[in-house]
């Protein structure tokens, strides 16, 4: 496995080594030996998996601590621009943001540590995204930034009309209307 850091500290992109041949390819999507030799300790306790249709656009969310959740993010099948925002009230790139495609050719992962929204849109015509939680989900906790925000100038490569929410996610807060818990 190869990792390459971003721009935002602690933000990780996890490139699996692919063995292929005529019958197809194999990888190792998570192996938590070769995580903890990296110095990346997580519990994961939950795998999770979506499908979803050209436009359609999740987040940006995140949960409020003590149920803030790290996430490990690939896309199985088809393509998705994975975003992420920092939130952390402490770090130098607070409020910035970070976007990669994620597809079923690259077979790239994000490792999003706690402290970030997160949300991705699908670019190809139906994608399934799969991806390990460290803490359970919680309603309650749940926080969540607007997808068009103006300060924080994402791309998200399909114009507006192209673009499906979910109601919950058409009226979440701007970053500047929310306090943010992430010390």
């Amino acid at each position: 496995m190869r990792i390459e850091e971003s721009h935002i500290k602690d933000l990780l992109i996890i490139e699996p080594k692919v063995f292929g041949d005529e019958r197809g390819y194999f990888f190792e999507s998570y192996n938590q030996d070769s995580f903890v030799i990296n110095g990346l300790e997580f519990n994961f306790i939950q795998d999770n998996e979506a499908k979803s249709s050209k436009g359609v656009l999740r987040g940006l969310h995140f949960q409020n601590p003590p149920y803030s959740q790290t996430k490990l993010i690939r896309a199985i099948k088809g393509e998705i621009l994975d975003v992420v925002v920092d939130l952390r009230n402490s770090s130098k790139t607070f409020g910035e943001s970070f976007s990669i495609l994620l597809n079923d050719q690259n077979k790239k992962q994000l490792l999003v540590p706690k402290g970030f929204a997160h949300g991705y849109i699908v670019l190809s015509e139906e994608a399934i995204v799969a991806y390990k939680v460290d803490e359970k989900y919680l309603p309650s906790a749940e926080g969540g930034i607007l997808w068009k925000d103006p300060s924080l100038g994402i791309d998200w490569k399909l114009m507006e009309s192209e673009i499906i929410l979910s109601p919950k996610d058409k009226c979440l807060n701007l970053l500047n209307e929310i306090k943010s818990p992430f010390i």
